[in-house]
């Protein structure tokens, strides 16, 4: 209830409005970006003169128009194109991407999952195989850029961002609960496992329901403005929430 009270502030909010100052020269990493999923969330931090560490799958003249965009008002962008395929590709950016700048204040993971990633997979095993591949990455970056957290004394934070197309059956919703909890059991260890280093982790799951309660992160602005609120002083109070994101990834491949 506490989340989704406070979600609730966040959306009444004017995210072109508010100005955290506190966030200027932030360290964020931002993996999973693409022309398509996060430009608005990095670009939330750039105008803040973060200092960026992004990482996307594969380069792209439209990538490096992103990129170029974010340099014009970020401090500073690194840009990784690793595949991280496998666990040992991925722990190796993550250390990499760790001490880009000799350490990081935010995390955010972005998991889109589209039609193309779930067609076929008609089981609930099948569905858990797809979740677990697609949090492979996010989960050895959480785990290997909190520990750097805690080597440096960092209260960090850490957000997942798993979005879903708005389900339009009952299938579909019940295909987005297996990926909601499966998240949410993730959310919850590696929240108690670095609470008490003051490092918050939380997520943005996809709704399960058929119906938008009113409470839902509707639109990539409104996960850029959860995220600067979670990074700021008052959000840190703030560890193992799932908050609802309704129908923000797109239908399409």
């Amino acid at each position: 209830m506490k989340g989704k009270l406070m979600l609730m502030t966040v959306m009444g909010r004017n995210p072109s409005a508010s100005y955290y100052g506190e966030l200027a020269g932030v360290r964020v990493l931002i993996t999973g970006l693409s022309p398509l999923c996060g430009v608005d969330v990095a670009r939330k931090f750039a105008d803040h003169h973060g200092r960026l560490v992004v990482h996307a799958t594969a380069a792209s003249p439209e990538l490096d128009a992103v990129t170029t965009m974010l340099a014009e008002t970020a401090s500073e962008v690194k840009l990784f194109t690793d595949a991280c395929r496998d666990s040992e590709s991925s722990i190796r950016f993550a250390k990499a991407a760790a001490q880009a700048f000799g350490g990081l204040d935010v995390v955010i993971n972005l998991i889109p999952i589209g039609a193309c990633d779930i067609a076929g997979r008609a089981s609930v095993s099948d569905v858990e195989d797809l979740v677990s591949e697609k949090l492979m990455l996010p989960v050895h970056v959480t785990r290997i850029v909190a520990n750097r957290m805690r080597l440096t004394l960092n209260e960090g934070l850490v957000l997942n961002v798993v979005t879903m197309p708005a389900p339009r059956t009952a299938a579909e919703a019940a295909l987005a609960g297996v990926v909601r909890s499966a998240l949410a059991a993730v959310t919850r260890g590696e929240a108690e496992r670095w609470a008490p280093q003051g490092i918050r982790v939380n997520a943005v799951g996809p709704s399960a329901t058929l119906q938008d309660s009113g409470a839902n992160l509707a639109n990539e602005t409104d996960i850029a403005a959860l995220a600067l609120y979670l990074a700021s002083r008052p959000g840190r109070t703030l560890t193992g929430q799932l908050f609802d994101a309704a129908g923000v990834a797109r239908r399409g491949c």
